[in-house]
């Protein structure tokens, strides 16, 4: 048996669990790590049992609570190399400078170069007077008064001393407990789940999809994608399982609150399908295979659940071989009952 359960789906975070007997893995970690440890509970998941974390790719809303939960579990993250480096960038604390802090900056710099100007003014010193007597060895300038403190304050001194060595140093926040690389193309698995990455058009890195396989059963994710290339119908062939975007109702993005360019890149081809892409493959390109198709990062602002199932249900409607998919809707505030096949 395999089993799928979406904890999450949407413009806010995503997160799907992906598991058989043997094996749970988590498919991107939008959720702070909290949210996801009581999500996987609401869906009667042990977060002890997860297996790794899937990477598809590193936008915010994938990735929000993935480093510190794999801390946290002490479970590896799988990554294709672009991804990983994207992400460490985007976790990796960048100093910035405020106009204030430059113009004080520029002001200190003047005074040192103005003093620096000055000493170069004054008289070259002798050797001689740069001397220091033969029983002092020191560079200091005001030697350090001998130490009055009784034995009790250094002992107490030295073991505090001690205390912080022994602390661990503080781990930067692209720390992972273990990475693993993958390609798109090249399929792989983890415990006995067999896993197929495909390339995904989308304004990342490396983005990818995924179709896990285990005891003849497949389930496949397809999100975060402008357009359905070739490779990618391909991919989603004969899966019992198709979790797949239908991101925005047209007329509602074109109508709605989201800048000129936040609209054309939503609607560009390495943006988000809308419920009429996805429609238009459910009625053509899809073999009808699957028992379930999740819809899933429906927009909150530029779409309706009812919009995109209605939507999905007429595509269907249209070929008789597909009335017996089933279509279940994704959703961004509760997990989703796990669907078993």
């Amino acid at each position: 048996m395999m089993k799928m359960t979406v904890l999450a789906s949407g413009s806010r975070g995503n997160s799907t669990l992906v598991s058989t007997g043997r094996t749970c893995i988590l498919v991107d970690a939008g959720l702070s790590c909290r949210e996801l440890l009581n999500r996987m509970r609401a869906a009667g998941e042990d977060p002890g049992a997860l297996s790794a974390i899937l990477v598809s790719h590193e936008h915010l809303d994938h990735i929000n609570g993935l480093a510190v939960l794999a801390r946290k579990l002490r479970i590896p993250v799988y990554f294709t190399e672009p991804t990983h480096r994207a992400w460490a960038r985007m976790m990796t604390p960048r100093s910035s400078m405020t106009y204030a802090q430059w113009i004080e900056s520029r002001r200190v710099e003047n005074e040192g170069s103005q003093l620096s100007g000055q000493e170069a003014a004054m008289p070259d010193l002798t050797e001689a007077s740069l001397e220091l007597p033969a029983e002092d060895t020191t560079l200091c300038d005001n030697p350090p008064a001998a130490d009055t403190r009784d034995s009790k304050d250094l002992g107490d001194l030295k073991q505090n001393i001690d205390m912080k060595a022994d602390e661990p140093e503080r781990r930067p926040p692209t720390h992972l407990p273990a990475v693993e690389y993958f390609r798109a193309g090249s399929p792989f698995c983890i415990g006995d789940i067999a896993i197929t990455p495909f390339t995904i058009p989308h304004d990342a890195a490396d983005p990818v999809g995924f179709v896990f396989e285990a005891g003849g059963i497949r389930m496949a994710i397809a999100t975060d994608l402008g357009y359905m290339p070739p490779n990618v119908r391909m991919a989603l062939r004969r899966c019992d399982v198709l979790m797949i975007e239908s991101n925005h109702d047209l007329e509602m993005l074109r109508d709605g609150p989201y800048p000129w360019s936040v609209k054309q890149r939503v609607l560009s081809r390495v943006g988000h399908l809308s419920n009429n892409a996805t429609a238009e493959f459910l009625s053509g390109e899809y073999d009808g295979t699957a028992s379930y198709v999740v819809l899933a990062h429906l927009s909150e602002r530029n779409n309706l659940p009812e919009l995109a199932k209605v939507s999905a249900e007429l595509a269907l409607v249209g070929r008789m071989n597909l009335l017996a998919n089933r279509i279940v809707l994704a959703r961004q505030d509760a997990p989703l009952d796990p669907i078993c096949i």
